[in-house]
């Protein structure tokens, strides 16, 4: 048998035996589709065989025998070990290896996880890794084994006498003394629920995860068995047990609802009535549950995403590969595809109610943080070197972690109203949470932070925010600005000021621009007042929103070429106002007269061959454009007083010194 192995069946058969390596056949796996095994043996040689058990290639010789291997994520790559090194080696010849120095001394054990994609090691030194974020303390005796939990949120470390259950950043859940000796070989089961160990004495150990917690409000629920749950009112000082006929693989809680997925069913429980769940069969094992305020999202090897309604109504089975927006009821994409250059790490979706106001934000392999509404997507980074993010789960504040701080957005939102107002809406806390930390929930004005040593970590926000967007919400302006008065905080006058934009409450973002000293802001609120039209007042809005496709939209559908014509002159566009000039025949003498005069005031020549030859053509009578232009707007007027809108003069006390004319607020006009 030195140098050979068996495959054997199913049922227990013994099908074939392979002579694979001259010496002992020291380790040997599997991919993940089960098409190709590797195998790695005494001679120093690691191999690839069919499922069948034929020879396809040698992947590699070392003059040093070979004790783990391990596939990559997507069983193109090779894991291995020979002494201290541990080589990553593409299956195709044409790509390169990588090997780095792993531990100081022999190593005996890896894993490689296809979800996190974390590479697990350890040896004769006594250590275990987590490659680029653990170095464990040092043991008494060698570690044997490492294996991942399949979800790659666990792991599993064997020595001499003990059993390890680690997270997957590295610091130990639970610790598990045997007396089987060394043991050899770790191994779980395909939910992760369950784990089997082969020791040195012959004994095969088996092990079930327990005491798992997950919390919501005032809710914990502790699984205290295999097929029992444990829930505890912390504010009512109430106790309950759910007893399960099968073994609990994964549950999940919030959103007033706890779901329980065991081997074939799955339970819904309301956290006002534990006595009678929705329940439901399930086909395959639970990889992932995930609540939001209406539904939950199930995911299974056997039918991929499912969503279900919390009275256990299947809702949609969407089948996609990419990071997309879809309706729940129906499983259909909505919005827009969002596609980035790196890959993504972290996502999470806004739980605000209507879902046009709904924002994603993304944390990519670079560690930036972008956001994105899911109808228009427009990519927008927030902040850099960011570790994890979490949104609030009630309304739209965003936290993040980095280099040992926790950064507040309390209104991400501006980035689309206006950017500058994010240096107003940041807070940045001191905290000690180390590297990696990450969040746990953000409940109320709570946050939890798991760092990665295990340890727990809270932290609060101001109350405030939650109050002002609940009179944002119900449209309490004036309450919003008695709170931004009373607080006396930036942020808050800054968040006031954004929603008030984005909701075209004028008089309200005027006030809160004063109160930050904004005078160029408060100028152009001014400004916006003033315009004689509704049309007008939205499309300058979509302008200082720095969206002047959309500013152009609004007035061509109004009809007011002129102000769209002018707008381009403001931003200095010159080859879209000519077209549009040209496009609806008005206003042609008017844009070469004003392009003129920037030229003359900028001692410029002209340099557009465009502009050059209708000059010659297009004879330009100052008289005859200030005359159409105040036919225009008296037009503009006339049609505003009909549809029933009248302007009027505005009133204003401030106590800041404002300067006379219109003008774009600083950062919108570009060439």
């Amino acid at each position: 048998m030195a140098g050979s192995f068996l495959i054997i069946s199913k049922g227990g058969s013994r099908e074939k035996r392979v002579e694979a390596h001259e010496g002992a056949v020291i380790c040997l796996r599997w991919n993940f589709e089960g098409t190709a095994l590797a195998t790695g043996g005494e001679d120093g040689i690691v191999k690839i065989w069919s499922q069948s058990g034929i020879h396809r290639s040698t992947l590699a010789t070392t003059g040093y025998s070979i004790y783990a291997i391990a596939w990559g994520p997507d069983s193109d790559q090779l894991l291995f070990t020979h002494g201290t090194v541990l080589v990553i080696r593409p299956i195709q010849s044409t790509s390169k290896q990588v090997e780095w120095e792993g531990h100081e001394s022999l190593v005996l054990t890896l894993d490689w996880n296809p979800v996190n994609n974390c590479i697990l090691s350890a040896g004769e030194d006594c250590r275990y890794k987590v490659r680029l974020l653990y170095r464990s303390s040092k043991f008494d005796y060698s570690i044997t084994s490492v294996a991942w939990c399949p979800s790659g949120e666990l792991f599993s470390v064997a020595s001499f006498g003990i059993v390890l259950l680690c997270d997957k950043s590295g610091w130990v859940f639970s610790k598990e003394r045997l007396d089987t000796g060394l043991m050899q070989r770790l191994a779980w089961s395909k939910d992760g629920t369950q784990i089997a160990g082969a020791a040195g004495n012959g004994c095969v150990v088996f092990g079930q995860l327990v005491a798992r917690q997950v919390e919501w409000k005032r809710i914990i629920a502790t699984l205290e068995e295999s097929n029992r749950i444990r829930i505890q009112d912390v504010l009512n000082e109430t106790v309950e047990e759910l007893d399960f006929r099968d073994r609990i693989i994964k549950m999940s809680l919030n959103a007033n609802h706890l779901v329980v997925a065991t081997a074939t069913q799955c339970c819904i429980y309301s956290t006002s009535n534990w006595n009678t769940p929705h329940i439901f069969e399930i086909k395959d094992t639970i990889i992932l549950l995930k609540l939001c305020r209406r539904y939950f999202l199930m995911v299974d090897a056997f039918c991929g995403l499912q969503l279900f309604t919390y009275e256990g109504r299947h809702l949609s089975n969407p089948k996609y590969q990419a990071v997309i927006f879809l309706d729940a009821s129906k499983g259909k994409q909505v919005g827009e595809l969002v596609r980035h250059t790196l890959e993504i790490v972290v996502i999470s979706l806004s739980q605000m109610r209507s879902s046009t106001d709904q924002k994603l934000i993304f944390i990519d392999r670079n560690q930036d943080l972008y956001i994105t509404p899911i109808f228009s997507v427009a990519l927008f980074k927030l902040a850099t070197m960011i570790d994890d993010a979490i949104w609030n789960d009630s309304i739209d504040i965003l936290a993040a972690v980095s280099n040992q701080k926790m950064i507040v957005l309390y209104y991400p939102h501006a980035a689309y109203v206006d950017k500058d107002l994010l240096k107003y809406v940041k807070l940045t806390k001191e905290c000690l949470v180390g590297e990696n930390a990450k969040f746990q929930s953000f409940h109320g004005s709570r946050c939890t932070i798991r760092r990665k040593d295990g340890a727990t970590y809270f932290t609060d926000i101001s109350p405030y925010a939650f109050l002002l967007f609940e009179h944002v919400v119900l449209k309490q302006w004036d309450q919003a600005i008695r709170l931004c008065r009373y607080a006396k905080d930036n942020i808050l006058w800054a968040c006031l000021a954004a929603m008030a934009v984005d909701s075209k409450e004028l008089n309200t973002a005027e006030m809160a621009y004063a109160a930050l000293n904004e005078v160029d802001k408060v100028h152009y609120m001014l400004h916006v007042k003033d315009l004689p039209s509704e049309d007008a007042r939205q499309a300058e809005l979509a302008l200082f929103k720095r969206r002047p496709e959309e500013a152009e939209s609004i007035l061509l559908q109004a009809g007011l070429i002129y102000r769209a014509i002018k707008m381009h002159t403001r931003l200095f566009n010159w080859d879209r106002a000519l077209e549009l000039a040209l496009l609806h025949k008005q206003h042609l003498d008017t844009v070469l007269w004003i392009r003129q005069q920037y030229l003359k005031r900028t001692h410029v020549e002209e340099t557009k061959q465009q502009f050059r030859q209708l000059n010659q053509q297009v004879q330009i009578d100052l008289e005859k454009i200030l005359a159409k232009i105040d036919n225009d707007k008296e037009r503009e007027s006339h049609c505003q007083r009909a549809s029933g809108h009248q302007t009027s003069k505005h009133q204003l006390v401030h106590a800041v010194t404002l300067v006379q004319g219109p003008f774009l607020p600083k950062g919108v006009s570009s060439k």
